[in-house]
C-alpha cells in the first residue's frame, strides 16, 4: 500500500531512516579512502546504502543514482527500493560524492540523498548544467540570466554585506575563468573547490560557513540533489542544462523535458516543500567532519538533515556506532 508524503510527521520519521542509510554509506566507504580506487569505494558506499535503504517502509524509486539499468547493477535509475508499503517517494542519491576526492584522501567528499514526493524532483540526465544558489537571506534577488557582477551586488545588499565581503564559490575549471575574473574585478571575494559543487551549494544557506553565492557549470544530477537541500533550507537555486550535442538533446527531450533550454527555477527542480537532504561526512570538509574510527572498533560519524517546510532548519548530527 503506498501513500502521499503530506504528512510532517511522516516526513521526519522518513528523513531519519535516510539519515541511518547516509551514515551506513559513509562507513562503508571509509576503508577506501586515500586508496586511489574511486570504483571500488563507491560500490561499497552504493550497496551499503541500498541494502539500508530496502529495510524502509516506503515505496521508494531511484530517479538520480549510479546510471541507467545497463550501467549500474544498483541504485540504478527506475529501481524500486523500500519494503514497497509505505510513502511513495522519489530518491536522488550519490553514495560518493567527490570520488576522486576521496580517492586521493583529499576533503569534502561525503554521502548525499535527497527525498521528494512522487513525481516532485526533476528527472535530470546525466550532463551539464549551469548554475546560482544562495541561502534564505538573499532568496528572490538573484537572475541566473543576469550578468555574475549584478547578482554579486545583489547578494551583497540583500546580505548587508560590502562587496568586498561577499565570497563566492566557483569549481576550479578552464571553463570558470571569466567568472572568476568578473569576481575579482567586482571586489569581492573567490572561494575555488576542486570537485563536488553539492557541498558548496548547501554552504550557502548556513551563515557559520563563508560561502555566499555559488556559481558555475557542472553535474546535472548533483544540481537537483542540491536544490532539494536548499528547498529545504529556504534558499534559491536556479539552473539551465547544457546540451552539448543532438544525442543530449534528444535524450532530455525523452526524459519529459521538452524544452531542454529552459531556465530552470526551484519549483522546476524541487515541485514542494514535501522533501528533505540529508548527507555523512566521509573525509573531513567546510560542511562535514570525515567518518573516525575510535578504540575498540566503534566508527564515529558526522551528519547533515534539513527537511523542506521548516524554514531555515538544520541539523548537524554526531553519531557512534
Amino acid at each position: 500500500m503506498t501513500m502521499s508524503l503530506d504528512k510532517k510527521e511522516d516526513i521526519q520519521t522518513l528523513a531519519l531512516d535516510f539519515l541511518a542509510v547516509a551514515q551506513q554509506a559513509a562507513i562503508a566507504s571509509y576503508p577506501w579512502v586515500g586508496k586511489g580506487k574511486k570504483n571500488e569505494a563507491d560500490g561499497a558506499g552504493t550497496e551499503a546504502m541500498r541494502i539500508r535503504m530496502n529495510t524502509i517502509g516506503m515505496d521508494g524509486t531511484i530517479v538520480i543514482g549510479e546510471g541507467e539499468l545497463d550501467e549500474a547493477p544498483m541504485l540504478y535509475i527506475g529501481e524500486k527500493v523500500g519494503t514497497g508499503v509505505g510513502p511513495a517517494v522519489d530518491i536522488a542519491v550519490d553514495p560518493v560524492e567527490g570520488t576522486t576526492l576521496m580517492s586521493k584522501g583529499q576533503d569534502n567528499s561525503l554521502t548525499v540523498i535527497a527525498v521528494a514526493e512522487r513525481g516532485h524532483l526533476l528527472h535530470a540526465p546525466d550532463m551539464y548544467m549551469k548554475k546560482i544558489a544562495v541561502g534564505p537571506k538573499a532568496k528572490g534577488r538573484i537572475s541566473i540570466e543576469a550578468p555574475l557582477t549584478e547578482n554579486i551586488l545583489a547578494v551583497a545588499d540583500a546580505l548587508g554585506k560590502d562587496v568586498s565581503e561577499v565570497t563566492v564559490m566557483i569549481q576550479d575549471r578552464t571553463r570558470h575563468h571569466d567568472l572568476i575574473q568578473q569576481v575579482f574585478e567586482v571586489g569581492a571575494k573567490v572561494k575555488l573547490f576542486s570537485d563536488g559543487d553539492v557541498t558548496g551549494a548547501i554552504a550557502t544557506g548556513i551563515d557559520e560557513i563563508d560561502v555566499d553565492l555559488l556559481v558555475g557549470t557542472g553535474g546535472a544530477p548533483e544540481g537537483v540533489i542540491a536544490a532539494a537541500a536548499l528547498r529545504s533550507l529556504g534558499g534559491d537555486f536556479q539552473a539551465q542544462l547544457v546540451c552539448q550535442n543532438d544525442e543530449e538533446f534528444n535524450r532530455c527531450v525523452t526524459m519529459g523535458l521538452s524544452d531542454p533550454g529552459k531556465i530552470l527555477r526551484m519549483d522546476d527542480l524541487v515541485k514542494s516543500d514535501s522533501c528533505f537532504f540529508v548527507a555523512a561526512g566521509i573525509t573531513d570538509g567546510i560542511l562535514l567532519n570525515g567518518v573516525r574510527k575510535k578504540e575498540g572498533g566503534a566508527m564515529l560519524t558526522h551528519s547533515f538533515i534539513t527537511i523542506g517546510g521548516k524554514g531555515n532548519y538544520f541539523q548537524f548530527i554526531e553519531t557512534r556506532h
